[in-house]
């Protein structure tokens, strides 16, 4: 394996999201996995511009409840606009909501609050598939 650094584009417009979820990651989520990097951005349009300029990413982290766009919407964007789309994590705030990840084509929910165990679990995972 790679000693590279990974990539997380973490998107929320909500500064403690964010900061729940870069303290809960930390600079590496299992020791089989090289480091992360977490950019993180609080607008839609500003996530889409780095996905455009053709940054390699090896997760996105969504969350599900921003505003004024979601992350379900833009999960869903992400995967129909980009053929080489990275995995999307989407942070949800209701289980019951674990319906519109499957329609987002989302490759895991996450429901609030960050869990600081499971959440690097579930990001461990999807980034071994990903770096495969």
């Amino acid at each position: 394996m790679s000693d590279e650094t990974i990539k997380v584009l973490l998107f929320s417009g909500d500064r403690t999201v964010r900061e729940q979820v870069r303290l809960a990651l930390g600079r590496k989520v299992a020791s089989d996995l090289p480091s992360i990097e977490i950019v993180e951005v609080a607008t839609g349009p500003a996530m889409l511009k780095l996905l455009d300029q053709g940054r390699d990413y090896g997760l996105i982290i969504m969350d599900g409840e921003a505003q004024p766009e979601g992350g379900f919407g833009l999960a869903h964007q992400v995967k129909e606009d980009y053929d080489d789309a990275p995995p999307v994590l989407l942070l949800v705030a209701r289980v019951a909501d674990a319906w519109l990840g499957t329609w987002s084509r989302a490759e895991a929910i996450s429901s609030y609050p960050v869990d600081p165990i499971r959440l690097p679990e579930q990001v461990a995972s999807l980034l071994r598939v990903a770096v495969a």
